[in-house]
């Protein structure tokens, strides 16, 4: 069994979730990290039934509003039906209405026959990396220090520039159920932009509104890597990017708008 720390949400009243002080980000103190907010809208389209099994080929999370921690509802529902091809959304609504919405682009599993490719390159393993930088004893509870571990082996929190982090989700998104593949990518992916950041955080933020996910295969196991660049233009917006990586070789790519804004 799934031994975490403390869950990123916990069971409300009238069947919401409430976010723990895990699952904040780095940006606000009273705002969520969007990594926990993916997982579980995440969670809530995998719980959508299909008419047969179904991979998750693209998953894009728009990121409407802050996500506090007030108590939130989520629903899904199917958009597209069939048996090739599903596109599946989800919602995520507070007391104001709708925070965040999820789509997922779902293809049917079939084996195919395919000629082997280029040799899978993968960079170097966790165990290779480090903690980047060891974490403050004073600095507050939140998500990237707390709900998952990092194993930079190129670049750092505090470096600027292009960064590969292993990333492993230690919380689970709901008490008592181990995160699943497609949760485990959705709350790393939304790391690309704070590990590859090129400007100073306390002069300027960089906040990604949304989320999209592109994936060859899951995860097999829970260390996720991000190869991720942020590439910024001189008109207030940006974009980061960052290659998907397991154990075993490229399975996606992850990509992210950003908001540039001076303190």
């Amino acid at each position: 069994m799934f031994q975490p720390v403390q869950p990123l949400f916990e069971p409300a009243a009238d069947g919401a979730w409430q976010a723990t002080e895990v699952a904040l980000g780095p940006w606000s103190p009273d705002a969520l990290h969007g990594g926990p907010v993916a997982a579980l809208l995440a969670r809530a389209i995998e719980a959508v039934e299909a008419p047969a099994p179904m991979a998750p080929a693209r998953l894009t999370v728009e990121l409407l509003r802050p996500v506090g921690r007030e108590p939130v509802r989520v629903a899904a529902e199917v958009l597209r039906p069939g048996r090739k091809v599903q596109v599946v959304e989800a919602t995520l609504e507070g007391s104001s209405g709708p925070l965040a919405r999820a789509r997922a682009l779902r293809i049917r599993e079939q084996a195919v026959p395919v000629p082997p490719g280029p040799p899978e390159v993968v960079p170097p393993g966790p165990e290779h990396g480090t903690d980047s930088p060891p974490w403050r004893e004073d600095e507050p509870v939140a998500f990237h220090n707390t709900g998952v571990e990092h194993r930079f082996v190129l670049g750092r929190f505090d470096r600027p520039g292009p960064a590969t982090d292993w990333i492993r989700l230690v919380a689970p998104v709901v008490p008592d159920e181990e995160p699943s593949p497609l949760q485990r990518v959705a709350a790393a992916a939304d790391f690309g932009n704070g590990i590859s950041g090129i400007l100073d955080p306390a002069a300027a933020t960089w906040i990604n509104p949304d989320l999209t996910v592109h994936l060859s295969r899951l995860p097999v196991d829970e260390w996720i890597a991000l190869e991720a660049t942020t590439h910024l233009g001189p008109d207030g917006w940006g974009l980061a990017e960052s290659a998907l990586y397991d154990t075993r070789g490229r399975i996606g790519r992850a990509v992210q708008s950003l908001v540039v804004e001076p303190r």
